[in-house]
């Protein structure tokens, strides 16, 4: 199975994840709101940090939790461990096979702290420490970049947020929402030919949406070669906005939402002020009016925007690495699954 196999594949994999999932979510939600933990801590790596910075906001927002992303090296090469009072520390891998994420948890657990992993693989390390699991039901992922592990982890957390709540119906829509944005595949493909020669880039995002910049430009350093920053529109402001001269590209994430009226002003004057090379994902018109390279998404809940969002970054960065010559399923250098200590 291809890198293009699996992008296409994960509507199914998100009905899989959501089907699968719904009543043990439930039950899991109970037992943690049960424990009534006052932060969540989240142990992942590349990818995975990504949904963890998702999680940072959903979990924050719509159940109030202080969530942190964790030192892993702390546990690993330092042993010297944070106390974890009042934490739920969740572990989140594809593989689960990391020994530094596994000893964040394995440490939780001799803390006497709850644990939870999420994972496409149920009989990983990770998820055998932990308490409580989630399955991604991902099916296996052959291609070296990940991404229906990664849309699933975003459904998982959302799953688990809406489990929490108690609000049920909140993923309704979702698999239609991703397959109406991988049918603009080809809309996007054309879009990234203007970007075929771009050797550097800026990527931004704010909000729910600051993992997808994060996730973004992971996809294009991996799959292009394109030395892409990840900034949320904030920290551009402050410093980083030096960068822009005319023919910079910038890449932007700008759903409807609460941001987007300060990306907006922020985009305007990229564009139109300083000659910025703009492309930009979002479902609003008068954004995707900004850009020389407009890609939409279906419209929809600001806190699930950033899995249809990725999923077409995922269908840029693909078409970009085929504009580069580069064949996206062989990314030099690097492995599936990396194991760090």
């Amino acid at each position: 199975m291809t890198l293009w196999d699996e992008i296409n594949e994960q509507p199914d994999a998100l009905r899989r994840l959501i089907t699968h999932n719904r009543f043990a979510v439930t039950r899991i939600a109970e037992h943690i709101n049960d424990l009534e933990p006052s932060s969540v801590l989240i142990a992942a790596r590349g990818t995975s940090d990504n949904a963890a910075r998702y999680a940072q906001y959903v979990l924050g927002a719509r159940n109030r939790l202080n969530v942190g992303l964790a030192a892993p090296s702390l546990f690993s090469v330092y042993e010297q461990p944070p106390r974890l009072d009042g934490t739920l520390v969740v572990g989140i891998s594809q593989s689960g096979q990391s020994p530094d994420l596994v000893a964040v948890l394995e440490e939780a657990k001799a803390q006497g702290r709850p644990t939870l992993a999420i994972t496409n693989h149920p009989d990983s390390p990770m998820a055998n420490v932990a308490d409580f699991g989630i399955e991604l039901h991902a099916g296996e992922e052959l291609a070296v970049a990940a991404t229906k592990t990664y849309t699933t982890q975003l459904a998982a957390i959302a799953l688990l947020s809406s489990a929490l709540s108690g609000d049920t119906e909140s993923l309704d829509g979702l698999v239609a929402d991703v397959s109406a944005a991988l049918k603009e595949a080809d809309r996007i493909a054309a879009a990234t030919a203007m970007f075929a020669d771009v050797s550097d880039a800026a990527v931004l995002g704010r909000g729910f949406n600051h993992s997808t910049a994060f996730e973004w430009a992971l996809k294009l350093q991996e799959l292009t070669y394109t030395l892409a920053h990840p900034y949320s529109t904030a920290d551009f402001m402050h410093g980083p906005l030096a960068l822009v001269s005319p023919g910079f590209p910038v890449l932007a994430v700008a759903p409807t939402g609460v941001p987007l009226p300060s990306m907006y002003e922020l985009l305007e004057k990229l564009t139109n002020e300083l000659g910025a090379h703009l492309a930009v994902i979002s479902n609003d018109d008068s954004t995707l009016n900004l850009a020389e390279a407009p890609i939409r998404i279906p419209p929809g809940p600001e806190w699930l925007s950033p899995i249809t969002a990725v999923v077409a970054a995922q269908v840029f960065s693909y078409h970009l690495a085929v504009a580069k010559g580069i064949d996206p399923d062989s990314p030099r250098t690097i492995h599936k699954v990396t194991r760090t200590t």
